[in-house]
């Protein structure tokens, strides 16, 4: 066995080249992966799965994205081949995106994530909760100087 496929594993140099060199700094699927995994990526993507939005539907229905995150979102989720951004030839002109049918396959991704998060919460708030009463929790005889 040569060193390219101890370091790939079983697949060999086939399994790298599908899969890409994603803990490689250099490789360009960081960046897609960033896009599709920030916040308001995950959330474009989840309320672009019931549909085609305007941009002020979009707007509304994801609290607390600014004009200019959403704007700068869509424009990465466009240029990587998830987002179909129409214009129709209306007075004035009016934007619709929607899922391509990649932008589809990723959206089912991040849904299930998203899903999961939502029924996981009791149990990450717990654990947090947990977490800040063991940080918060003075030791036993040591008392803090006000």
């Amino acid at each position: 066995m040569d060193e390219t496929q101890v370091s790939t594993g079983a697949g060999g140099m086939a399994a790298l080249m599908r899969r890409g060199e994603l803990f490689s700094a250099a490789c360009p699927s960081r960046e897609v992966l960033q896009h599709v995994t920030s916040r308001w990526g995950v959330l474009l993507l989840v309320a672009l799965m019931a549909g085609p939005h305007r941009f002020s539907d979009l707007r509304r229905k994801v609290g607390g994205v600014s004009e200019k995150m959403l704007a700068q979102t869509l424009r990465w989720l466009e240029a990587d081949g998830f987002v179909l951004r129409q214009v129709h030839a209306t007075v004035p002109p009016q934007v619709e995106y929607s899922l391509t049918p990649l932008g589809q396959e990723v959206g089912q991704r991040v849904e299930a994530l998203a899903d999961w998060i939502e029924c996981a919460m009791p149990d990450i708030m717990a654990s947090r909760n947990a977490r800040e009463a063991v940080q918060t929790r003075e030791p036993v005889g040591v008392h803090r100087i006000r």
